[in-house]
């Protein structure tokens, strides 16, 4: 959809219409990516964007991972995620599947303080429900290492859509 060159040469508002949400409801990181124009190519961008997600404090990483809904529950999501979750056919959800997803939110963000994080392309609701039930059994640690990776994978996920790279 979008060439390296045609992302270089996006304004400001541009650019963050079009790459703000990369990290849900982070528009910030595409803010600072934008001060580091141009790029080489869309692994010179990505790099940046993960940069600089990677270089933030831990509050601030808490605060992107509280920006992401609970999976299969969650009514207000961002385009991005309802995509996602759609994909995943979370949308389709039996009644005691539903009631298991609502359960295990809840438990997930009780144990972790923050909501149960995967990257939901190319898996189906078994696989995210099988997830969901071995890392609710994690650490803090653990889990926080493994929610920062899932949002890493996310954020790869959405560049690729908006740059076509496959």
């Amino acid at each position: 959809m979008f060439s390296i060159n045609k992302i270089n040469e996006l304004n400001k508002s541009e650019f963050l219409s079009i790459f703000g949400n990369i990290f849900e409801k982070t528009e910030w990181i595409a803010k600072k990516v934008f001060e580091l124009k141009p790029f080489k190519n869309s692994e010179d961008c990505f790099l940046k964007f993960t940069e600089i997600y990677e270089s933030s404090n831990k509050k601030k990483i808490l605060k992107i991972l509280n920006a992401h809904p609970d999976l299969a529950v969650e009514k207000k999501l961002t385009k991005d995620s309802a995509n996602e979750q759609l994909g995943a056919n979370l949308n389709e959800c039996s009644e005691e599947e539903f009631l298991e997803f609502s359960r295990l939110n809840k438990e997930y963000k009780n144990k972790f303080n923050f909501p149960f994080i995967i990257a939901v392309k190319g898996k189906n609701k078994d696989e995210i429900l099988e997830n969901f039930r071995i890392r609710i059994k994690n650490n803090y640690e653990e889990e926080f290492q493994e929610a920062k990776k899932q949002v890493t994978k996310i954020a790869l996920f959405r560049l690729n859509e908006i740059l076509e790279v496959h």
